[in-house]
């Protein structure tokens, strides 16, 4: 028997409705690392929601930030697609806090942007090492 068969209600949406609705994101901080990503981005944070400190982004996703103190965090990769009108300002704010940003993910091209796809884009860590990505245009997929 198929999901679909044995829950009829879940299937109540079309497949082209599935959207990402919000992620967790673990910090040693959750207030450290939510205002660093929202002042980098120009964003704002949100009012606590239980455990989780939310930052919205434009597109209705949430980034859920949680306190995780007790183990080591594991590095993740967040890519944010952003205006070209404000790339400038987010480097300028990353530079304003001393966070060196690279070209590649790998972190070899210090102070440097990349130029795929037609856009710029940059990579940095947050306060907690996960690989944080703006980018101009998205990637292009075969």
């Amino acid at each position: 028997m198929s999901y679909d068969q044995q829950y009829p209600n879940e299937s109540a949406l079309s497949a082209t409705a599935v959207q990402l609705n919000h992620t967790a994101i673990y910090a040693r901080d959750r207030h450290l690392s939510a205002e660093f990503i929202a002042a980098i981005l120009g964003l704002k944070v949100g009012a606590p929601f239980g455990p989780f400190l939310p930052v919205d982004l434009d597109n209705d996703v949430t980034l859920d930030y949680y306190e995780k103190r007790d183990e080591p965090i594991q590095s993740q990769h967040y890519a944010f697609l952003v205006p070209d009108a404000q790339f400038d300002a987010m480097i300028a704010r990353l530079e304003a806090v001393g966070v060196t940003y690279y070209a590649d993910p790998s972190h070899t091209e210090p102070g440097q942007i990349n130029r795929l796809f037609g856009g710029r884009g940059a990579y940095f860590e947050d306060p907690d090492g996960h690989n944080m990505e703006i980018m101009t245009r998205p990637y292009i997929r075969p």
